[in-house]
């Protein structure tokens, strides 16, 4: 096995990493493949996902910094004895909070370059700027330019709970990067990153020649670890980690190709050597999980939302749908898709454990407006489930939901009583990060809910009845077989029917039937003995 190396951790450096011995997973290959398949191009990823070194990694490509790139693909691949200059624009720093601002950092920046490469521009306005710098680089160098620009999007997504402020910053955005498709003359090649995907009528109306990478299966790698080069670069850390844990809590992140790891998470992983959501905690989610309620958002289809591909890309400041939010922010990825003639029908997913976990607890607070009384909930959800206690599980959301305020619930944004019921249970399981499998789930608040934990097999059917217990819900589970796909697993599946009524606003039907695996019969606590096909009424 190989030695362990440094991690390179926040750093965005390609000389660093490579110099100093870092790891370094190498992209070359994707980066080859797109300067010899086109000229411009735009890629979107959610945040801490590499995009700052990827286009570090092509700076240092083009400048002709060989010795960076021993042993890796490029450095066999890619001709040396030509170099070209590189115009470097990133709006990573700070945040900007007027148009006055957004137009003095656009002239530092390229003031910067100008310093740079040793030009003097004679022009004053910032597209005139930017076109001359271009121009003159070329006639110094005898090459065309490359053009990185790095969060692309940032001054607009600093001002997105500011309309005004960030359509001040779209339009000055607009102005700098239409000046390159004036210059393709003198431009070698492009590339634009950034988290969101705006529309090209509002900011890219001028350079409508960009090629969108962002859901090709060809580079669904480019930014991220795979699962080969977790075992192959970073086999020295494997050892003492759970490698299925590893896959269940960091993979998933997918854009029609390859999946991936958010390198952020993995790197902090094999530091800290804990399971934790590294990624999550980086940012909060405020705006987006206020969007969420405010637009009525039933929680438990986040996880298998159906939309199409216009929609993933329908982002302005003005128009933001929740599936595009979602998407380029990180929180769902691409499950899968299905072609219908000239569109594309995409399943959204959650990527991983962390990210569910994580946006299922603070929307659970949101739905709750109870952080401090949530996490005590949390704990003692897990531990009646370890027990396999149902009469203390019953008593449990009888309890939390009886101790909501009448008026809090009607004011919350949820389209009906069924669907903010069915929300908070759905949340509150989804928190704990278990393996939940959604059978069913409606806009009308029924969620048919399989969770997978500790050997057992939990069968959920949640209903909204309007005053006294039906009995419908555990009916439901038997009479459409849910238990059927699971006898296999030769685990004890309980069947659990949830009936909460409309008009008490609380829980008032809990029925148990539990299917105990192989011959043997098991005791629930405090209750009668439950054998094949025991039945136990909670009313």
């Amino acid at each position: 096995m190989s030695h362990r190396k440094k991690l390179p951790i926040g750093i965005q450096t390609f000389a660093e990493i490579r110099q100093e011995g870092h790891y370094y997973v190498d992209k070359t290959p994707h980066v080859l493949r797109l300067i010899d398949e086109g000229k411009y191009y735009f890629l979107s990823r959610p945040r801490r996902f590499g995009k700052s070194l990827l286009l570090d990694t092509i700076a240092e490509l083009f400048e002709g910094r060989r010795e960076l790139f021993q042993g890796l693909h490029a450095e066999r691949h890619w001709d040396w004895s030509q170099t070209y200059p590189v115009i470097r624009i990133s709006f990573s720093d700070g945040v900007l909070r007027s148009q006055q601002a957004l137009e003095q950092k656009i002239r530092e920046l390229l003031r910067a370059q100008q310093e740079r490469h040793d030009i003097e521009c004679r022009n004053t306005s910032i597209s005139g700027w930017l076109a001359e710098l271009i121009q003159e680089l070329h006639e110094q160098s005898g090459q065309r330019v490359v053009v990185l620009i790095d969060e692309y999007d940032k001054p607009i997504l600093d001002n997105i709970t500011e309309p005004e402020i960030a359509r001040q910053m779209r339009d000055g955005l607009r102005d700098l990067y239409s000046v390159l498709k004036g210059q393709d003359a003198h431009i070698k090649f492009a590339l634009l990153t950034g988290v969101s995907k705006f529309s090209k009528v509002s900011l890219f109306s001028g350079l409508n020649n960009l090629r969108d990478i962002t859901v090709s299966a060809a580079y669904s790698a480019i930014c991220g670890y795979t699962d080969e080069d977790v075992d192959q670069v970073f086999a020295p850390e494997l050892p003492g980690l759970d490698r299925d844990e590893i896959r269940r809590w960091y993979n998933g992140y997918n854009w029609t190709g390859t999946s991936v790891y958010n390198p952020f998470d993995l790197l902090l992983l094999f530091q800290e050597r804990q399971f934790k959501p590294y990624w999550f905690e980086t940012g909060t989610p405020t705006f987006l999980v206020e969007l969420l309620m405010q637009r009525q958002t039933f929680t438990p289809e986040l996880g298998q939302w159906v939309t199409m591909d216009s929609l993933l890309s329908t982002f302005d400041v003005d128009e933001i749908s929740s599936e595009a939010l979602l998407f380029q922010s990180g929180y769902l990825t691409i499950g899968s898709q299905f072609k219908m003639g000239a569109r594309t029908e995409y399943t959204l997913k959650y990527p991983n454990q962390e990210v569910e976990a994580s946006l299922n607890g603070v929307l659970l607070q949101a739905l709750t407006a109870r952080s401090t009384e949530t996490a005590r909930q949390s704990g003692r959800l897990y531990r009646l489930l370890l027990a396999n206690d149902f009469a203390g599980l019953q008593a449990l959301f009888t309890a939390f939901f009886a101790s909501i305020p009448n008026d809090w619930y009607r004011s919350n944004k949820i389209a009906s009583y069924e669907g903010y019921y069915a929300s908070v249970f759905y949340s509150h399981f989804a928190a704990l990060g278990l393996d939940i499998r959604l059978e069913d789930v409606t806009n009308q608040g029924r969620i048919d809910m399989t969770v997978l934990f500790n050997g057992n097999v939990y069968l959920f059917e949640f209903k909204v009845v309007e005053l006294l217990p039906e009995g419908r819900a555990l009916q439901q589970i038997k009479d459409r077989g849910y238990a059927d796909k699971y006898r296999a697993r030769d685990e004890t599946i309980h069947l659990i029917g949830v009936e909460f009524s409309k008009e008490r606003r609380s829980v008032v039907g809990f029925e148990v039937e539990t299917l105990a695996a192989g011959a043997c019969e098991e005791r629930h606590p405090g209750l009668p003995l439950v054998g094949r096909s025991g039945k136990v009424s909670f009313l």
